[in-house]
């Protein structure tokens, strides 16, 4: 095997797909093809990824947000919310812009180590004033470190909560600035506390790459005028409540008339 094949483990029943990023005293280090999720393995764990059942799955759930593009036949036009995505990989960072793109939403995002972003949060938010801010990259519970509201036992979460409240110095309005925080297994109930109006993740499971753009996309294509349907919004992520959860909230999205 080498840098760049695509594997799963066999000691997590091949849940989730990887690709190897670097060999290092055969030491493979792994990132989630489509899930936030950094690993590492040896090699008499790894097969060889070759099951098109979940590429088809994938792309069933690729075409399914194509669906959230807003009708430009409309006699009505429409002015979605900006969104500024701060992510700590590169790699879905790109992916979730081209998401909102295909959506016309405007967009802006920076890569940011996790433990650079709370210092960064104000000056950003200051310089590109968004309606709705995400904060994502990646992140772990590890049980042996503590309980689950233990933000010690996390392995960013306490970062992004810090980067929550830097906004909330910002933006105390939970209306004026949405915020949409956290990463796989983040300890949602103090992101929620720390002023998020969404967060990760309530069963401290792994999330999808672009699960935190489609809660930003879906509240920057919702009507500023009326609350949202929360329970819909968040069915339409991967993996639902188990992953991300939320306030309600209004939408971000001006409409009028004529075209």
């Amino acid at each position: 095997m080498k840098i760049g094949d695509l594997v799963t483990r066999d000691s997590y029943n091949n849940d989730i797909v990887f690709t190897i990023i670097d060999i290092e005293d055969d030491v493979y280090y792994l990132k989630g093809i489509n899930v936030r999720l950094y690993a590492d393995s040896y090699i008499d764990d790894l097969v060889k990824y070759d099951n098109q059942s979940d590429v088809e799955k994938e792309k069933i759930f690729q075409e399914r947000l194509k669906e959230d593009k807003v009708d430009r036949n409309s006699e009505y036009f429409y002015l979605p919310g900006k969104i500024l995505h701060i992510d700590g990989d590169a790699d879905y960072l790109k992916r979730c812009l081209e998401y909102y793109e295909s959506l016309n939403i405007a967009a802006i995002g920076f890569t940011k180590k996790e433990d650079e972003i709370a210092s960064d949060i104000y000056q950003l938010l200051e310089d590109y004033q968004p309606n709705i801010l995400v904060i994502t990259g990646h992140d772990a519970y590890y049980k042996k470190k503590g309980g689950y509201q233990d933000l010690d036992a996390y392995k960013n979460s306490n970062r992004f909560v810090e980067a929550v409240k830097e906004a909330r110095r910002f933006e105390s309005s939970h209306q004026k600035l949405i915020v949409i925080a956290g990463a796989c297994q983040s300890n949602y109930e103090e992101l929620i506390k720390a002023g998020a109006n969404f967060a990760s993740s309530p069963k401290r499971i792994n999330i999808h790459a672009l699960d935190p753009a489609i809660i930003a996309a879906k509240m920057s294509l919702s009507d500023i005028n009326n609350d949202i349907n929360l329970k819909e919004i968040i069915e339409h992520t991967k993996y639902g409540s188990d992953g991300i959860g939320g306030i309600i909230t209004k939408g971000t999205m001006y409409m009028g008339y004529p075209r």
